[in-house]
């Protein structure tokens, strides 16, 4: 068995949504773990490593773009991609001056999300500077 190639927490209201993104993933080899509640992704991204934080922008009683802002108090480096409804070029703009990395409207075809999940996760990689090697003695 492979280890999975990422841990994705996806804060999603609608249920049924939410085990559809978590299915999809999963399927695709990654672990993901699924709450309803911003509150709740608050407390499971300050105890967890996470590789991505999938976000809904409705979300009561906080907003996807107040969660983002409260993630990002604690947490700058973990990407963060918006899966919502919300169309409109000023909520994706929100959303980007929020912290987010990305944003994609609902509905998207599975290939769709896989894509902007993996570049979301690999960039994040990249852009984590590494150590300085140590000349060898």
């Amino acid at each position: 068995m492979q280890p999975p190639k990422g841990r994705i927490l996806c804060t999603e209201n609608d249920r049924d949504i939410r085990e559809l993104i978590a299915w999809v993933l999963t399927n695709h080899g990654f672990d993901v773990i699924g709450t309803e509640s911003a509150d709740h992704a608050i407390d499971l991204a300050r105890a967890q490593h996470f590789d991505l934080y999938l976000v809904d922008s409705w979300m009561p009683p906080l907003s996807g773009t107040e969660l983002t802002k409260k993630l990002r108090e604690f947490d700058t480096r973990t990407p963060i991609l918006f899966y919502s409804g919300a169309a409109l070029d000023a909520d994706k703009e929100n959303a980007r001056l929020a912290g987010a990395q990305g944003y994609l409207v609902k509905p998207v075809n599975n290939d769709a999300l896989i894509a902007k999940v993996v570049r979301l996760i690999a960039d994040a990689k990249i852009a984590v500077p590494r150590e300085p090697l140590t000349p060898s003695k």
